[in-house]
């Protein structure tokens, strides 16, 4: 049994409740009942209430009262509310500070840190080391200390987090009305055809994959989402691209780059650990896994990030250079460029 928070949009929280591991030797049973048998003091009708909600997953898909739990099924019950024993332990981690004052902090977060508890991450996260470092930090909608905004584990580059109650007041109305600014660079797969665009379609939690979100262009689920791109680069079967957010849904960039055709280099959860564009020529498959190990994530950094200054009212900018592993996987994109081309492959 664990209790942790699924990463999803901020005002559409679940965390996780239970989970439960079947064993080899479980035979065919109801998951209600089966979590009768599991959790105390649950009642087969709340259960079912849950399972009717959309409540309880099964291998991570949603299912119904009745589906059968078989050997080996992970169960997992994912609730609205955090857990009453859901807590944060603060941890002597460092952070990266570029800016700091009375106010508010900016911090240029590592690939690979989780930036608050959840999915397996229960620990080692941006907001753990908040909490450590700085005392009586502000709550946000969803009661973590400081966060304004957050960007994806293997996702690298800047965040604002505050330090008072006004400035978070002040800085979530900025990202709420879209006046704060938001650069990324984005390694793609394909040959972007326009030189820039606007990637305009609601993003929602997958119908059938709950760990993804996806577009929906009916606007039939989902929350409106504004994508603006730039070509920086072309390397024939990858684009070297700027996104700039004019809204700020979970895995906004990756999905709406992926609904155009140009999924990001290196993203698992999407598809780009696989080769996309070009043949599977042992050379040229060697080239990509030898990028893959360079840049073992997806190639994406939040490098620019505006906004008011809470307090004093100006305008304050912030950049960053690209972090080290993917400059070296765009570097080795250049070299194989200039002697390579599609045609050739």
């Amino acid at each position: 049994m664990s209790n942790m928070i699924i990463e999803q949009e901020p005002d559409d929280e679940l965390y996780e409740h239970y989970r439960f591991e079947a064993g080899k030797g479980q035979s065919p049973l109801r998951v209600d009942k089966f979590l009768m048998n599991l959790v105390e003091n649950a009642t087969r009708n709340k259960i079912q209430q849950a399972a009717a909600a959309g409540n309880i997953y099964v291998n991570d898909v949603p299912v119904k009262s009745n589906y059968k739990v078989k050997a080996n099924d992970v169960v997992r019950v994912l609730l609205s509310h955090p857990p009453f024993e859901y807590l944060l332990e603060p941890e002597n981690i460092p952070l990266n500070v570029v800016y700091e004052d009375d106010q508010l902090l900016v911090v240029n977060k590592e690939p690979g840190m989780v930036v608050h508890p959840g999915h397996g991450n229960y620990s080692g996260t941006l907001v753990n080391a908040l909490a450590y470092h700085f005392e009586n930090l502000p709550l946000n909608s969803s009661e973590r200390p400081g966060l304004v905004h957050r960007i994806d584990k293997d996702t690298s580059g800047l965040l604002v987090v505050a330090k008072t109650e006004q400035a978070m007041a002040h800085l979530t109305k900025q990202f709420a009305d879209k006046t704060s600014e938001r650069e990324y660079i984005a390694l793609v797969w394909g040959n972007v055809q326009e030189d820039e665009g606007t990637v305009e379609g609601h993003i929602g939690r997958h119908i059938k994959d709950r760990m993804q979100m996806a577009v929906f262009p009916d606007g039939s689920q989902g929350k409106h989402a504004v994508t603006h791109y730039k070509v920086l680069e072309r390397f024939g079967y990858v684009t070297l691209v700027s996104c700039k957010l004019e809204t700020g849904r979970t895995h906004q960039i990756r999905v709406h780059m992926k609904y155009i055709g140009h999924t990001l280099f290196n993203d698992a959860r999407y598809g780009g650990d696989a080769i996309l564009k070009g043949t599977t020529f042992s050379k040229y498959k060697q080239f990509i896994e030898n990028c893959f190990k360079i840049l073992p994530r997806q190639a994406l950094h939040a490098k620019t990030l505006g906004f008011e200054h809470p307090v004093t009212r100006e305008f304050l900018r912030f950049d960053t250079d690209l972090p080290e592993d993917m400059q070296d996987c765009i570097e080795k994109w250049g070299i194989y460029s200039k002697s390579h081309t599609i045609e050739e492959e």
